[in-house]
């Protein structure tokens, strides 16, 4: 059993092995838990990346009455931090009273000194008032919107410049196929990689990816758009409480002629529906990137996303953002890689950019 750290409330320790059951149970009944809160989740980074996962729990009784899991991210290129949660776009402090996790934060803090890691970052949970966390209020922002009745109404509740692209796409010569299978997965990491490729990103292990549908079982699969027997359009999607989140998607050069990205997402959100899911999650953005503007175009209505940072004195927090200046011509000499190299080269750089 791990030494607790000093609590400013309840008992604040480390979870060893023998918590999983009482955190898996803590996450599946917290109305705020997310798909990256999950132990699932966490074990999938730990195992495909090496970034080894902290729980730290606190306790009242005996029972865990907040939790904060954290992702132990390390890089030669990009520095040392603790994520919560790591390659995740949710996660952060999970309380079931207002205060009750205030101690998960001096641990972190504690657990980042430890472990020399500079910085600890929270994407999403209550943003702490403790001092020396500094928040993040503008910078990204999420997407949800309820699913439609039917695939008809689905279609019509699509704004309508947008509806024409998807409309355009349905009458190309192409099908789509969802599956869990080594060949849906050896079609989505294709077409993603050549996607994030021309986007001048390199491509996360294919590793995590397997671990991640593994992990999650049914609660994963790749959907699929395929163009005179060649994939074009790819998406790995996670489901949560009734919600689809199109999460690792893609397509390649010549899905963009053809609509296929369209197509992907409007038959995904028929599909998700299908499996009984009322709520299609488009993730998040950067504000007014690309990416922001095109889940706009599609009617969601933009959620601002709160995110959290400590730093400790004297130290500067780890720059991942693809938007910084410091990588633009970094981005571009990528862009102008063969695919083969990109692919070999890009999972031992994106490794540290959870």
């Amino acid at each position: 059993m791990n030494a607790p750290f000093s609590p400013s409330r309840g008992t604040v320790r480390i979870a060893d092995p023998g918590d999983r059951a009482a955190i898996s149970a803590f996450v599946a009944r917290h109305p705020d838990a997310t798909a990256f809160h999950r132990p699932e989740w966490l074990d999938a980074v730990e195992r495909a990346c090496g970034h080894r996962t902290h729980w730290l729990i606190a306790e009242r009784g005996g029972t865990i009455c907040a939790l904060l899991p954290l992702s132990e991210v390390h890089s030669a290129l990009f520095g040392r931090a603790l994520v919560s949660t790591g390659f995740g776009v949710g996660g952060g402090l999970l309380e079931d009273h207002a205060g009750e996790g205030e101690g998960l934060l001096r641990a972190a803090e504690e657990l980042a000194m430890r472990h020399q890691c500079p910085s600890v970052e929270l994407r999403g949970g209550r943003l702490p008032q403790a001092r020396g966390w500094h928040h993040k209020l503008d910078s990204h922002a999420g997407f949800v919107a309820p699913l439609a009745e039917d695939d008809e109404a689905q279609l019509t509740a699509i704004p309508r410049k947008q509806r024409a692209e998807v409309r355009k796409g349905l009458s190309r010569e192409m099908q789509v196929q969802t599956g869990r299978s080594a060949a849906d997965r050896a079609m989505h990491f294709a077409v993603y990689a050549e996607s994030v490729r021309n986007l001048g990103t390199p491509v996360f292990p294919r590793k995590l990816f397997d671990t991640v549908m593994d992990g999650f079982g049914e609660d994963a699969d790749i959907l699929t758009v395929v163009h005179e027997g060649v994939p074009v359009a790819s998406v790995l999607s996670l489901y949560h409480r009734g919600a689809v989140m199109p999460y690792w998607g893609g397509g390649v050069h010549a899905a963009r002629a053809l609509r296929a990205n369209d197509v992907m997402y409007y038959a995904l959100m028929c599909h998700a529906r299908k499996r009984g899911c009322d709520r299609f999650d488009f993730g998040r953005s950067k504000v007014e990137t690309g990416a922001y503007r095109f889940k706009r175009n599609w009617g969601f209505t933009p959620e601002p996303l709160g995110y959290s940072q400590w730093t400790a004195s004297g130290q500067q927090p780890r720059d991942v953002n693809p938007l910084s200046p410091r990588y633009r011509a970094r981005i571009a000499a990528w862009q102008r890689l063969p695919l083969g190299i990109a692919n070999r080269l890009g999972p031992l750089i994106a490794g540290g950019l959870a």
